[in-house]
């Protein structure tokens, strides 16, 4: 069974597809947006050495040439020196702007390939077939490409929407628990912004989603998708409501900047931690009740994920105020004055701004930092 969910963006809607085999019908679904039979699939290494066969012969059987470009795994390749090579092959291969890109790989690959594709020649249209859960039912969706910067996370990129997204969950068959947990992370930070019978949902079928069970997945990247296809329609540019989309994030990348971006804390186990923090932080304020942080909290330790700081210090401290520094530089921040993503409950949050730094860096040693 597919699902077709559609991003209606005026004069750029897409159709995201949500089943299992989609990968072998990428020749026929892509066909429509090419003016010449060429794609160039910018790939994720790993998987490429795991799926690409059937992604190359699925072009092929359409007469699409698909040279490939490989990209290392891991988020250290979302950056200049990578992005510079990319476009770099992309020229030696003579791109034009009637061909597609394809990026082939989680959400490492898709921003990468994504951004490639914003700057390149002022704009190629580009494909995403996501292979990770976490980029299925977030990053694929909603036109943000970026890569990172030793000042932080996403900070350097552009909203490019893709034409046709690939949601193939039998390539999931092959993703280690770890990145299916993960992935996880986002599919519940959705219940925990804005669908409180989903979290109800989460809290009886999690363990099947992260088993991999056909129709709980279908299902849970089907609700995420059309939650996120919802919100992007309404506001693309995140202007408004589609920063609530980032419940738990500007935590999270705070740790994930002053750990430094790699395998030591994955993205997901890092929004995992900042949303059980923006519930505490919430509730410490007086804005949530704390019976809802702690019911989000026991929901994200049931799925293996961390909840607290301690969980992934491996040894280290965090210092208040560089944890403070790094979260003055998220997007949101206006002015010098920090933007925060607060649940208001379980299943509701709000954009809460000039967030007083004293009340947050006492919060930040309260949950363990120095001073």
């Amino acid at each position: 069974m597919t699902t077709a969910i559609r991003v209606a963006l005026a004069g750029r809607a897409y159709d995201v597809l949500i089943g299992a085999g989609l990968t072998a019908q990428a020749g026929d679904l892509a066909a429509p947006f090419l003016k010449r039979r060429r794609v160039a699939i910018v790939a994720d290494d790993t998987v490429m050495r795991l799926h690409g066969g059937q992604l190359v012969a699925a072009f092929a059987r359409c007469g699409i040439e698909s040279p490939v470009i490989a990209v290392p795994s891991g988020e250290a390749s979302k950056c200049f020196a990578e992005l510079e090579r990319v476009t770099d092959e992309l020229l030696a291969l003579e791109l034009d702007r009637g061909d597609l890109i394809a990026a082939f790989g989680g959400g490492v690959v898709g921003d990468l390939a994504g951004f490639a594709a914003s700057i390149y020649k002022r704009g190629v249209d580009f494909i995403q077939i996501p292979t990770t859960l976490l980029a299925q039912v977030d990053s694929s969706v909603g036109g943000k490409t970026a890569i990172d910067s030793p000042r932080g996370k996403n900070l350097i990129g552009a909203f490019h929407q893709p034409v046709l997204v690939l949601a193939d969950l039998s390539l999931l068959d092959t993703l280690p628990d770890r990145e299916m947990r993960a992935g996880y992370a986002e599919v519940i930070k959705y219940a925990f912004l804005g669908d409180a019978d989903f979290l109800t949902w989460l809290e009886a079928n999690g363990g099947k989603v992260l088993a991999r069970d056909p129709q709980a997945l279908n299902h849970a990247v089907a609700h995420c998708v059309a939650m996120k296809a919802e919100i992007v329609a309404e506001d693309e540019k995140e202007a408004g409501r589609r920063a609530l989309l980032n419940l738990g994030h500007t935590f999270g990348h705070a740790l994930e900047a002053e750990i430094g971006f790699g395998e030591a804390l994955l993205h997901g186990e890092a929004v995992a931690l900042g949303c059980a923090q923006a519930f505490r932080f919430s509730a410490a304020l007086g804005l949530c009740p704390a019976t809802d942080a702690a019911r989000a909290e026991a929901a994200i330790a049931a799925a293996g994920l961390p909840t607290r700081m301690a969980q992934i210090a491996n040894g280290r401290s965090f210092a208040a105020d560089r944890l403070l520094a790094h979260m003055a530089n998220d997007k949101k921040a206006e002015g010098g004055n920090l933007t925060f993503i607060l649940p208001r409950k379980a299943g509701e949050a709000f954009v809460e701004k000039g967030v007083d730094r004293a009340a947050l860096r006492q919060f930040l040693v309260s949950e363990g930092a120095t001073l």
